[in-house]
């Protein structure tokens, strides 16, 4: 058998006799000849069969096929090639009648999301469905290539845990033989013990867990974090130059890399030149003054994030704000708290277009100073002291960052719904598939 070719490399083959295989996208008959279009990971190719009927091989929409045949250029085809048939094998037919369709770019906006994720395999074959998960490979490649080259380790950390890291009741259980341990709801206290450790920096794309009871279209119970730690930091506002230019970088690879999902997804992405910094509390003023919305605390609620983004846009044309100087109430206990305002913490949140996708800053490194933020919080030192140790023996000034790979993945598409934009999303209601 010959080698199989993907769609993408068809143009390259003109005049030849190639062999491709996937999944028939729809079929048509126009007089004499017949028409399917085959879709593989790549994109669709046009067979066309001139005094051939498809159909009476029984070819249904989705059935997987092996088609060979010879590459010749037509202007009106969309890859502006097509394979005029000589052989057609159907590998594969459905046995079930479809109970979504895949061919309609229309399906895509009308199904109801729930009918979505129930029948998630076929509804991903839906091709701008697909480019989905494509542009979330993108980012994922990103974020690894950036921080590879930036000094950074890539780590692994335990996601089953003796005790939260972000404190609350947020936490999954799990009956771990003879002992209560949880899901961990982030790796925080696993990076810092590694900064301690001495690899200074590091990184970790890995699941995170939160027993949170919210059913909204910006949370999920599961989610992958892209998670950082960097040692020898002046203070919170070297992580936010990091993530800054992470960002910059992020953005650059996707409108080279995935112009076409963009254009898919009619969005465009602006590389910010500077990604402007404000305080909660200035952004509060800014929501009492100019929108005339009550602000009881120091902290943004979704429709204050929305109201305060695109104030950003406006003010500094960036999709792009940073929030910092978070109450020491609203962080985790290990946040850094400022000095010349204990009351607040050298803590950060980036919005992007209306939405938080980060929460960082500097960590306490200080082993007396987090014994007492501990205790202040009702919270017994000893039950932590796997953690609270490595503070003992020496540990620099660092901090770090945890951005949301779905959140960002939706924001950049502009979805109406995280959990569109995770490929098995997990939330009060589902778990399966």
């Amino acid at each position: 058998m010959k080698k199989r070719i993907l769609v993408q490399d068809l143009a390259e083959y003109i005049g030849k006799e190639v062999v491709i295989a996937g999944w028939v996208h729809s079929t048509r008959k126009q007089g004499s000849v017949s028409f399917m279009l085959v879709r593989d990971r790549t994109g669709i190719a046009q067979v066309i069969a001139s005094g051939h009927d498809i159909n009476k091989q029984d070819v249904r929409n989705e059935a997987v096929v092996e088609v060979t045949g010879e590459v010749i250029e037509d202007t009106r085809a969309k890859t502006g090639v097509e394979i005029r048939l000589s052989k057609m094998t159907v590998i594969s037919r459905p046995v079930k009648k479809l109970p979504i369709l895949v061919n309609k770019k229309a399906s895509f906006q009308k199904l109801e999301l729930e009918t979505v994720l129930n029948n998630r395999v076929l509804s991903l074959r839906n091709p701008k469905r697909h480019l989905i998960f494509s542009l979330q490979s993108e980012i994922l490649d990103c974020f690894g290539t950036y921080f590879r080259k930036h000094g950074f380790t890539e780590i692994t950390t335990p996601k089953i845990i003796a005790s939260g890291t972000e404190g609350g009741t947020q936490l999954f259980s799990v009956d771990y033989f003879d002992k209560l341990a949880y899901l961990a709801q982030s790796p925080q206290f696993y990076k810092q013990m590694l900064v301690g450790a001495g690899y200074e920096r590091v990184f970790e794309i890995g699941h995170v867990y939160r027993a949170e009871i919210h059913n909204t279209s910006r949370h999920l119970n599961e989610y992958v974090s892209l998670d950082i730690e960097m040692g020898f930091i002046e203070d919170e506002h070297d992580v936010m130059d990091t993530e800054e230019d992470f960002i910059r970088y992020l953005v650059g690879r996707i409108n080279t890399h995935a112009a076409r999902i963009l254009e898919e997804y009619k969005t465009t992405l602006d590389v910010p030149d500077r990604i402007p910094r404000i305080t909660v509390k200035e952004a509060c003023a800014i929501l009492e003054r100019d929108y005339k919305k009550k602000m009881k605390t120091y902290d943004l609620d979704p429709v204050g994030e929305k109201l305060i983004c695109e104030w950003s846009k406006k003010q500094n044309g960036s999709d792009f704000v940073f929030l910092t100087d978070y109450p020491r109430s609203k962080r985790p206990v290990y946040t850094m708290p400022k000095k010349d305002d204990p009351d607040l913490t050298r803590s950060f949140d980036l919005l992007f277009r209306g939405l938080e996708i980060t929460t960082g800053g500097q960590r306490i490194h200080e082993y007396d100073m987090l014994i007492e933020a501990f205790k202040k919080r009702s919270l017994d030192p000893g039950d932590f002291d796997y953690y609270i140790d490595t503070f003992a023996y020496g540990m620099p000034p660092h901090g770090g960052l945890a951005i949301g790979l779905e959140r960002i993945t939706c924001q950049i598409l502009g979805l109406n719904n995280v959990r569109e934009a995770s490929i098995f999303p997990r939330d009060r209601s589902r778990i399966s598939p």
